[in-house]
């Protein structure tokens, strides 16, 4: 069964939206070992990350044509990343990303301002590693200080 918990974790945090800071602390609270959460839940999303990274002129044309089409208006998500890259350029769209905009659409706003591929990944995946670590570590001290409190 701990398995098939363990594919979940990975599964969501590869979900666009899902991201590590909802999937890390929902997967520690539910008694899975911190470490494999952590590994899974940043391996998952770098996984799409870079799949978005690499395949970036593919889905760029296919955003253009779905905004387009539907005659549809950026979302708010889209330019709170717009202001954020022009405030603080690539690394605090990466680093503020997963938070505040998701890593999904923090890695497409940078590409569509120009940055490069290799830059991009490199960013994305220091924030990704140091919010995992923070997430994870945040979820364990504070469910550790939860069943404490209830405890005593």
């Amino acid at each position: 069964m701990r398995l098939v918990e363990y594919s979940l974790v990975f599964i969501a945090a590869a979900i666009p939206w899902m991201e590590i800071a909802l999937v890390i602390p929902v997967g520690i609270v539910r008694g899975l070992s911190p470490f494999w959460v952590m590994l899974l839940g940043f391996t998952g999303n770098m996984l799409t990350v870079l799949m978005l990274i690499f395949g970036f002129s593919k889905v760029e044309g296919w955003m253009k044509k779905k905004f387009e089409h539907k005659g549809m208006k950026q979302n708010r998500q889209m330019e709170r990343a717009r202001r954020i890259m022009n405030k603080y350029g690539l690394p605090g769209l990466a680093l503020l990303g997963p938070l505040f905009i998701g890593t999904h659409i923090a890695a497409f706003i940078g590409l569509s301002f120009g940055a490069e591929k290799k830059w991009t990944t490199l960013w994305l995946t220091i924030s990704i590693g140091l919010w995992t670590l923070i997430i994870g570590i945040a979820t364990m001290l504070g469910f550790d200080f939860f069943i404490q409190k209830t405890e005593g």
